[in-house]
């Protein structure tokens, strides 16, 4: 995926390096994706602070179950809070993770950090050679999320959280058209909430 993001910075007429510089300084996979469509068609600031808000808000919440506390030193805390990734929430959320070591955590993070940088470098440095006519990198981010949906699917066999997930993106789309992603976004995690409380009341 860092790979196809390096291709999709040369295609859009930047120099390679400028992916570096993007996975390094921004670190956020599905939205390094949005800001190079928004940087390239030249979006105002505050757009693309609107989107980088909206996207990453979704972080708040797995700082809740991070263990931070583990994390030692004022320069570690500050990396870890910047690095805080799906993959690392997703491996560090876990009761045993809660006993990790600080420098495990820190290498964790700083592991998969390098890992974007390094893949994002290598795909910019390749991009020259892979002509235009090849199409479809953008779709990356998009199939990789859809992956992690299926697998939770697998995992915890609930349809119905996928479903409304879809129900609204498709009413918002008819809506609102391109500024779905607010109204989506919003009327999800209301209905989630809504179950939530259901839930609670009913145990």
């Amino acid at each position: 995926m860092g790979m196809a993001f390096g291709v999709l910075i040369v295609q859009a007429g930047l120099e390679w390096w400028w992916g570096p510089v993007f996975a390094a300084v921004i670190f956020a996979g599905s939205l390094e994706f949005l800001v190079l469509g928004l940087v390239t068609a030249t979006a105002p600031l505050a757009t693309i602070a609107g989107t980088a808000f909206l996207v990453n808000f979704r972080h708040a919440f797995y700082a809740l179950s991070f263990p931070l506390h583990r994390v030692q030193g004022r320069g570690r805390r500050a990396y870890s809070t910047f690095a805080l990734t799906d993959e690392a929430w997703a491996l560090t959320s876990s009761s045993v993770a809660q006993g990790w070591s600080s420098r495990r955590i820190f290498a964790l993070q700083s592991t998969f950090h390098l890992a974007w940088v390094s893949s994002v470098t290598v795909g910019g440095l390749a991009g020259n050679l892979i002509p235009d006519s090849v199409v479809g990198l953008d779709f990356a981010m998009s199939a990789f999320f859809l992956v992690l949906a299926l697998e939770a699917f697998v995992v915890r066999r609930s349809a119905p959280l996928p479903i409304v997930a879809l129900v609204c993106s498709l009413v918002s789309h008819l809506l609102f058209g391109d500024g779905m992603l607010p109204a989506a976004m919003g009327s999800f995690i209301f209905l989630v909430i809504l179950d939530f409380y259901a839930r609670r009341r009913r145990a």
